[in-house]
């Protein structure tokens, strides 16, 4: 069909999944199944989780940003979320509405800059005070 011989066609998959695999595009497992947690949608290193009673907010730094999310510890049914980033002598980055999953991502600029940030869901809230000082 696509011109592969049959060794060489399979060779050509079993490449592309190990490719995908370890760039970390490839996600195995249904939603929801033990141990199938989605990537974050942040880039750079965790660098603070706050885990409170109906989810948790989770803070990342890359280069001269940092980087917030609020995920749902029971994801499903939409419910009243938000994730708040501010960046010190700035005004904070809100994403609010009625999500499954998760809130953000919002990135701020914090190089040389303390962050902090809050998350909410279901009128729970976690947060951080000043951080990445």
């Amino acid at each position: 069909m696509f011109g592969f011989d049959g060794g060489g066609a399979r060779r050509v998959l079993l490449h592309c999944l190990a490719t995908l695999t370890a760039t970390g595009a490839l996600v195995v497992g249904a939603p929801g199944a033990p141990g199938a947690e989605a990537a974050s949608v942040c880039s750079g290193r965790p660098e603070k989780t706050v885990p409170f009673a109906t989810g948790e907010l989770r803070v990342y730094k890359a280069r001269g940003y940092a980087c917030a999310i609020t995920v749902a510890k029971n994801p499903g049914k939409k419910r009243a979320m938000s994730v708040s980033l501010q960046p010190r002598g700035g005004n904070p980055l809100v994403d609010k509405g009625s999500y499954t999953r998760q809130a953000g991502p919002v990135t701020v600029h914090a190089l040389n800059r303390c962050v902090r940030a809050s998350g909410v869901v279901s009128g729970k809230k976690g947060s951080t005070g000043w951080i990445l000082c």
